[in-house]
């Protein structure tokens, strides 16, 4: 069969609405505007599904039923308490499970169709709700979408998934639900949990008993940008991926990594985040015959860097990367200005520079980038039989 790619969408998906919050949904209705106009979405072998709400049966995989239970009730009571709901962070809204249903229903149908081979890659750039615990709402997530589709995954048959989160938040919503499970390898680059939410994702959370090294951190300091993000990027991911061979990667593609971010201190461009989801596919083509499923995730600079990063994220999912330097449609322009006035429009796709290819290689630096890279390889590369110090790939 053809390459072909699922764009899963549907406007009911802008639902998922916080009001007065950093997760505005505006930031996806701007990236699928965008992917539109510039004919991402008209691309041969792009096909569009629309997703229904995931059921009970699907969430209660990962989420505990009483908690199901907590987050119909809570929008009916405005004294409402416990289970992280009705917090600054996780505000509650009219419609919330139906909203936060049917964002995991939407990323169970791209897993479902990339595992069945209908497609070969699949993307919801609704989802990536990856701080959600069991029973507990927590960093603007309700339902884990990407942990329910995993667990979809694991029903169908699939014996080994990766997990990679390129969000600047430590996944720890996945991480935990999989801890103990070494059919899920969960990776995670983000900022360190010395200086940000939620406080997770250090070198030495490796997995659970019987599951040894199957959760891989890499924890960087504030302020690294591009060339130092993806020298860690290639100094861990393809390793790990490579020792464990998955059948299916699965991708949360956080936004919030990019300079502009305004809740979190790394440095990274819309370039930079586009070599990263070129980095992702060609994993997916040399590990998995291709089988991707890219979500969305964090990302509050909502018209400055968010449609620009998941609009190269559709493109590099459904064929050839977009030139960064194309300009952004007027038209796309002015609905963004409509949407948000007084924010400044980007022109074109790109930040202006082209991120810097640079090989890590251990002990030739003090730099913080680095010795983040060789924690994390020192705690995780031995339990897969790796050398820490082994640069050969």
């Amino acid at each position: 069969m053809a390459e072909s790619t699922a764009v899963v969408w549907d406007e009911a998906l802008l639902a998922y609405d916080m009001g007065e919050h950093p997760m505005n949904p505006v930031r996806v209705e701007l990236t699928m505007a965008l992917a539109r106009e510039l004919g991402v979405l008209d691309r041969p072998g792009v096909r569009l599904l629309v997703p229904a709400p995931a059921d009970d049966a699907a969430l209660t995989r990962v989420h505990r039923p009483d908690y199901l239970h907590a987050v119909r009730a809570a929008p009916h009571d405005p004294f409402f308490r416990g289970w992280g709901l009705n917090t600054p962070d996780n505000p509650v809204f009219e419609g919330m499970h139906e909203a936060s249903a049917r964002i995991c229903g939407a990323t169970l149908a791209a897993a479902e169709a990339v595992w069945s081979g209908e497609v070969t890659r699949a993307v919801n750039v609704s989802g990536g709700l990856h701080h959600a615990m069991a029973a507990r709402a927590s960093g603007f997530c309700v339902y884990n979408d990407p942990a329910v589709a995993i667990a979809r995954l694991l029903d169908l048959g699939a014996e080994r998934i990766a997990y990679v989160d390129i969000d600047v938040h430590h996944g720890d919503g996945v991480q935990a639900l999989f801890y103990d499970d070494p059919r899920v390898l969960t990776v995670s680059l983000h900022e360190t949990p010395l200086a940000l939410f939620p406080g997770t994702g250090f070198p030495d959370e490796t997995g659970g008993r019987g599951a040894e090294g199957s959760s891989v951190n890499v924890a960087l300091p504030p302020g690294t940008g591009d060339a130092g993000w993806l020298r860690a990027f290639q100094a861990v991911v393809p390793s790990m991926l490579r020792a464990f061979a998955p059948q299916i990667l699965v991708t949360q593609c956080g936004a919030d990594a990019h300079r502009l971010d305004p809740l979190a201190d790394l440095r990274l461009s819309v370039d930079g985040q586009r070599a990263a989801y070129i980095a992702l596919r060609g994993l997916a083509d040399e590990l998995c015959d291709g089988r991707w499923v890219a979500t969305g995730g964090g990302g509050y600079a909502l018209v400055e860097v968010v449609p620009r990063a998941w609009t190269h994220l559709l493109a590099v999912a459904t064929g050839e990367p977009l030139d960064p330097g194309t300009a952004t449609p007027p038209g796309w322009r002015k609905l963004a200005a409509e949407r948000r006035p007084g924010t400044e429009v980007p022109a074109t796709l790109t930040d202006g520079g082209t991120p810097p290819v640079e090989r890590w290689e251990p002990g030739t630096t003090p730099d913080p980038v680095d010795k983040a890279i060789l924690a994390t390889r020192m705690a995780v590369f031995p339990l897969h039989g790796l050398d820490p110090y082994d640069i050969r790939d």
